[in-house]
Order: C-alpha cells, then sequence, then structure tokens
C-alpha cells in the first residue's frame, strides 16, 4: 500500500471560538486547542504540510468581522509556522480558495481536518474534499461544537459533535484521536474509514441484543 501524502488543514481556530460570541462547548475547547497544537508539532515533525484556514467577514458583521479581535487566529495556531495561508469566506475552505490547486501542486492525496466547527466548516470541508476524490481524517479530539436551538429544536453541543463524528465515520473521513493520527503519521497502521452498510448493520445488531 502506497503511503498517504497527507496535509493537515487547521480550520478557523479563531478567538471568537475561544473567547468571542461563539464558544466552543464540547469537546472542552481547551482540550481541542492543545490537541490541534499537537497535530501541527507532529505535522512539523512529520514533513506533513500544514494549511491554515482563517474565516472572515465583512466588517461590522456580529462574528469574524474583518479586523477584529475574535476574527483573529488563536495563539496556538497563529504562534506556529504553516505552508499554507487560506482566506475564506464560505463553510468550505475549497469554495472561493486555491486550496484546490495547492494541494494538487504539492501531490496531496489525504486531508487531515482539525479546527472548528465540526458540523459546519469542518464537514463541509470534509464532504467537499470527499466529493473531490480526497482520503479524509478527521480528529475529533482536536475540534468542537457548540449547542444550537431555533424553530426545528433544541441539540447541545455534545449530540451534535457525536452524531456529526459517527455520520463522517460511517463513509466521508476516517475519525480518529490525535493520539491515534500522530501514531499513524510516525508509521503505525493506516486509518480506516467505515461503511454504511456496516454503520447500520452494527446498530441494528445493538437493538437486538438490548
Amino acid at each position: 500500500m502506497t503511503a498517504p501524502r497527507r496535509a493537515l488543514i487547521v480550520i478557523d481556530v479563531q478567538n471568537e471560538y475561544v473567547t468571542g460570541d461563539l464558544p466552543i462547548e464540547y469537546p472542552d475547547v481547551q482540550t481541542s486547542l492543545a490537541n490541534i497544537g499537537r497535530a501541527m508539532d507532529a505535522a512539523r515533525a512529520a514533513g506533513v504540510p500544514v494549511v491554515v484556514v482563517q474565516h472572515l467577514s465583512a466588517a461590522g458583521s456580529p462574528v469574524f468581522a474583518r479586523g477584529s479581535e475574535g476574527a483573529e487566529l488563536h495563539p496556538v495556531v497563529g504562534g506556529r509556522a504553516h505552508d499554507h495561508y487560506i482566506e475564506k469566506s464560505r463553510a468550505s475552505a475549497f469554495t472561493g480558495t486555491d486550496l484546490a490547486d495547492w494541494l494538487a501542486a504539492q501531490q496531496v492525496d489525504t486531508l487531515t481536518v482539525v479546527g472548528y466547527m465540526t458540523h459546519n466548516c469542518d464537514a463541509s470541508t470534509i464532504n467537499h474534499a470527499y466529493h473531490a476524490g480526497f482520503a479524509v481524517e478527521f480528529l475529533h479530539d482536536a475540534t468542537g461544537s457548540l449547542p444550537y436551538e431555533n424553530s426545528a429544536g433544541f441539540v447541545s453541543a455534545e449530540e451534535i459533535h457525536r452524531v456529526f463524528s459517527v455520520v463522517l465515520q460511517s463513509n466521508f473521513a476516517a475519525v480518529a484521536s490525535t493520539e491515534q493520527w500522530i501514531a499513524t503519521v510516525q508509521g503505525g497502521a493506516p486509518l480506516e474509514r467505515g461503511n454504511i452498510y456496516t454503520s447500520n448493520q452494527t446498530a441494528r445488531a445493538r437493538r437486538v441484543a438490548a
């Protein structure tokens, strides 16, 4: 098996999600920040290129306003080296950016996604990458979610993060911990993505057993 040619995609690790108006609640943001830093350090040590993505909105926007403190990269990311920088205004890091061209130039075939939020920019980027033919990895403890309530109902940050992680593992990405990923990058067994059929069969078997 050919070794994957990875790039670590660090999505929207900005103050807005830590000290701003969109605080990440699950997993604990300090835990995910620490793991993001660990993943970046491990990538650098292994020669895996690092792409930093920053979401910016127009000045005066309630969140991510260009020039605001909330829109700035968090020091965990801003204080570390990267190989490529992308500014985006949509959920997917591919939309309206040069990410696809840069990855092609680097001959990358596998994306490892960390950052925020699990259910929005991470999931959008992962789905985009999957449909573009990339293998994708998602580090569940280097990401995070926040709660929502709207006309469709209420859902906690933990529920959102857990459900999206399970769904991503069923088809779109290999979901793993930062520790597992670092071991893989250092020469361990490759991460494996699940599939819809076995995910469903396992769930049905659990129900029967209960």
